[in-house]
């Protein structure tokens, strides 16, 4: 080590308070403060997804899988996620008219990929922080958790998802199956997502990025398959589209934060 550094050391040192001095340093917070929090307009919670790569995709092998599943290293940066699909009485603060059936706490359907990102502004709006519908890359990294497994969160569909064999044909309250490893719950079933993204078969790039809002041409990526599906359309990597004008009662959606 040389003398000048060795100075430098000795100035630093001396100049620090006794340790009786020091003040004593905050306690930190909880991690489901760091992790989590819950936007009060609109009551969702939402949980903070740590950036990373994964395999987006599927294995050639997998059961139920299509060839608009190509099997691509993609990276994603950090962000907040909802742990729920949107309801009717959050989509109600912003349409008081919409309807899309009894019950508050049911996932808000009937939305077409303009209803969702106007929503998403809206809120936007009225806490000054960015909203959106998650890129297709960004939906997928948060369904899977760190894992590979077939549906999001495992392998137990039932335990994760309301799907045909379990759903009586119609919606659920959100939250009613198991969340995956990072506290997201019906990634998988329940209703289908909208995601930002314009479906790409060949998975080109645009998975990665979102549509302009202005942009009406094409198709729009949707993700994790409905009360109405079978097993194989609400695995983790089923991907699905539809026009950005179409409304049904298996198409909800929910929120990201920048």
């Amino acid at each position: 080590m040389q003398l000048a550094e060795l100075k430098i050391r000795a100035l630093k040192k001396a100049s620090e308070p006794p340790p009786a001095e020091r003040p004593k340093p905050a306690p930190e917070p909880p991690a489901s403060e760091g992790n989590a929090y819950r936007e009060p307009k609109s009551g969702m919670e939402f949980v903070r997804i740590e950036g990373g790569s994964f395999q987006m995709g599927s294995p050639s092998g997998e059961e139920g899988r299509y060839e608009d599943e190509k099997q691509h290293r993609v990276s994603v940066g950090d962000f907040w996620l909802a742990k729920h699909e949107v309801t009717n009485g959050q989509y109600r603060k912003f349409k008081p008219g919409h309807d899309s059936g009894e019950g508050d706490n049911l996932p808000v359907v009937d939305v077409d990929w303009s209803d969702a990102t106007a929503y998403a502004g809206w809120l936007s709006q009225q806490t000054g922080k960015t909203y959106r519908l998650p890129a297709e890359a960004e939906w997928e990294y948060a369904c899977r958790a760190g894992g590979q497994d077939l549906y999001c969160g495992g392998n137990d569909l039932d335990a994760l998802a309301w799907h045909s064999g379990n759903s009586g044909v119609k919606t659920h309250p959100v939250g009613g199956k198991q969340a995956n490893g990072w506290g997201l719950s019906d990634m998988s079933g329940n209703v289908w997502e909208w995601t930002c993204s314009a479906y790409d078969k060949d998975y080109g790039g645009s998975e990665k990025q979102c549509s302009g809002k202005n942009d009406a041409s094409g198709y729009r990526a949707l993700r994790g398959g409905s009360w109405y599906d079978k097993p194989g359309y609400v695995r983790s990597a089923e991907r699905s589209f539809w026009a950005p004008d179409f409304r049904g009662n298996l198409i909800g959606f929910r929120l990201l934060q920048d």
